[in-house]
């Protein structure tokens, strides 16, 4: 077995550069780390602050809204009872002062017979046919005193209050009823008042 083979020593190449160095990263130190995680925290803050207080203001108008809203559908109702009660207090008013004026006239004849005269004035003379329409209670009283009209017919009406009359003629109709004296004389004192 002579067949041995020669070792021979590899080659040895020289060693592979050294690799460039790498540039060094800049690591943020714990300090800037916190500092960076609090200006974060503290932009995410003011932006959130920022949205809730927009979202808030929009929720505070919605709401006002909403309660002009319900204020409006309360005062519109108590206009109207306003109006109403104001309305029933004048009718009150008439009433009571028609009651109070009824009694006067039963009282005093004479307040009755110058107003029957002043409703004939207003017709006016030239009327063919007057019919005066009076409470049979007061045409009983006021009778006497009225016969001496010339043209006039009494009648009496068992729907008119004590003091009331009404005068038709040809072209003319008096309502001489307490109301609508009373109501004529509320109404030229409201329309002074509203001067």
């Amino acid at each position: 077995m002579n067949d041995a083979v020669r070792w021979a020593a590899p080659e040895l190449a020289p060693p592979p550069p050294p690799p460039p160095p790498q540039p060094e990263l800049n690591m943020p130190s714990v300090e800037e780390v916190q500092a960076i995680e609090e200006a974060a925290h503290a932009e995410g803050y003011a932006r959130g602050h920022a949205e809730g207080a927009a979202a808030g203001q929009a929720e505070i108008r919605r709401i006002a809204a909403q309660m002009e809203g319900i204020l409006d559908a309360f005062t519109r109702p108590l206009a109207r009872l306003d109006a109403e009660v104001g309305d029933a207090l004048g009718d009150l008013a008439v009433r009571i002062a028609g009651a109070l004026l009824g009694r006067s006239y039963a009282a005093d004849p004479e307040l009755l017979e110058a107003l029957v005269r002043e409703a004939l004035d207003i017709a006016g003379s030239d009327q063919r046919q007057v019919e005066l329409r009076l409470h049979p209670d007061d045409l009983a009283m006021l009778g006497p005193h009225l016969l001496t009209l010339d043209g006039v017919r009494l009648s009496p009406d068992a729907n008119l209050a004590r003091g009331d009359l009404r005068l038709h003629a040809d072209s003319v109709r008096i309502d001489g009823s307490l109301s609508s004296r009373l109501n004529a004389a509320l109404q030229r004192i409201a329309a002074g008042g509203e001067r």
